[in-house]
């Protein structure tokens, strides 16, 4: 029987693993560390707010794995060995394949701070994570105050949580406004005044330069590249993630910043496949990036490269951008691609939006000759994800985009509806007579 070793137990894994059980009788095993079984990483914060415990956040009941032979080695693997086909484990453990998926996911970035590596310093990323802040910030009596160093998605989950214990929190952010490499000036903009409000100490142009030590080796202090030394017990190192892959130096992969793929995800050697955050595309798919940290894509590749295990070929096709987050109280979607000043194409233009007193806003990205619509960033506003991705599949343009802005409203009956505003807006500052259509469910769901 053809053995599929899977190392890694996340969302790419394991969506793999199964989708290869449902297509085949193959021996599966799953290798990982970190955990006995998968838990939904994305939840974790949720369990340290109190509104969930761990077990609640395995979408799985322990007995599934059995039940349907999938079996779960808890190990880390050190080497792989693609000549005789093992990989081996801690301990002088090993294992043989036929075929090998890698799936072993992001761990924090580091960038050789001095005392990157004491007691209570860390990201926001596995299990350990989870244990070690109960560790080192139980509460506000036992950590005074928390500095999260990186601004984006991680750090502001961090600051969320340690705020629901009542910790102090400091955020020490590089760039001149808030994820601004990322959202439109805008966005950040709004974003910065939404973390004050909630009594966050928001430090931009701001750089970490070390961390200090106490006898025993805990964090006890950070100091600023503007020459302040802040007392704390805690450091969130949140400056994004890089691919887990430090253990395949030497194995004959081909590496990059993480294991080198084609569309297929197939490696440079035969019958060994990467997928998820530890996977570099060789040719970047339109404007996304060769590597990509999101949780959609991972489950994607999983199913993709389940086929491909299972007799049927087939490429990965992520299809339009897309990603959903939260900042504190604000519901962030955006769907195909709205660059911000930094990154900005020669083509594009931007139409923003923004309530007068209300955390909400839009952006909608366009091509400034053809007026094709290329994406939306939305702001306290839910959006249709089926509606925007037709729309970029079938090159609508901003005004047809503008006339139909409520076929794409996801927002719950009795919210406040923005599109009479937007619109306004849109016609005042183009000078045109667009008129907001009535929500049709014909052409919502019949694609008239």
């Amino acid at each position: 029987m053809e053995h599929i070793v899977i190392i890694g137990n996340g969302i790419a894994g394991v969506t793999a693993a199964r989708h290869i059980r449902k297509l085949s009788d193959k021996k599966i095993t799953i290798v990982s560390a970190e955990t006995e079984h998968f838990f939904a990483r994305t939840a974790l914060m949720y369990v340290y707010m109190g509104h969930m415990q761990f077990e609640h956040i395995k979408p799985y009941e322990d007995f599934f794995w059995s039940k349907n032979r999938l079996e779960l080695v808890k190990g880390y693997v050190t080497k792989v060995d693609h000549g005789s086909k093992t990989i081996e484990l801690a301990h002088s453990e090993s294992m043989t394949y036929d075929k090998l998926i890698i799936a072993t996911g992001s761990k924090p970035n580091k960038f050789g701070w001095p005392g990157q590596d004491l007691k209570g310093v860390q990201g926001l990323y596995s299990k350990q994570d989870l244990d070690n802040l109960e560790i080192h910030a139980p509460n506000k009596d036992m950590c005074k105050r928390a500095i999260i160093v990186g601004g984006g998605l991680i750090g502001i989950e961090l600051a969320e949580m340690l705020r629901t214990r009542d910790i102090p929190v400091t955020f020490l952010v590089r760039e001149e406004s808030f994820w601004n490499g990322v959202l439109p000036k805008g966005e950040s903009e709004m974003i910065n005044e939404h973390i004050l409000e909630h009594h966050i100490d928001l430090r931009l142009n701001t750089n970490l330069k070390e961390i200090i030590s106490d006898e025993a080796g805990n964090a006890m202090a950070v100091v600023t590249d503007k020459g302040e030394t802040i007392a704390c017990n805690l450091v969130g190192l949140t400056a994004g993630v890089t691919p887990n892959i430090d253990f395949l130096k030497g194995s004959g992969l081909e590496l990059g910043k993480g294991i080198k793929v084609n569309r297929m995800l197939e490696t440079n050697i035969e019958d060994i496949y990467a997928i998820g955050d530890c996977a570099e595309q060789r040719e970047a798919i339109g404007n996304r990036k060769p590597v990509e940290a999101v949780w959609y894509t991972g489950r994607m590749m999983g199913e993709a490269i389940a086929q491909t295990i299972c007799g049927n070929p087939t490429q990965y096709n992520p299809g339009h951008w897309f990603n959903s987050a939260k900042f504190l109280d604000i519901e962030y979607q955006t769907y195909g691609w709205v660059f911000s000043e930094r990154n900005i194409k020669p083509y594009e233009e931007h139409f923003h939006w923004r309530h007068d007193h209300e955390k909400a806003c839009i952006t909608i990205s366009y091509h400034r000759d053809t007026k094709e619509f290329l994406g939306i960033n939305t702001f306290g506003i839910r959006m249709r994800h089926e509606i925007i991705d037709r729309w970029l599949t079938e090159h609508r343009s901003v005004d047809h985009v503008m006339a139909h802005l409520k076929d794409a409203n996801f927002d719950p009956e009795f919210y406040t509806s923005y599109e009479e505003a937007i619109v306004a807006k849109y016609n005042n500052q183009f000078n045109t007579t667009i008129g907001v259509k009535k929500k049709s469910l014909k052409r919502i769901f019949f694609n008239a």
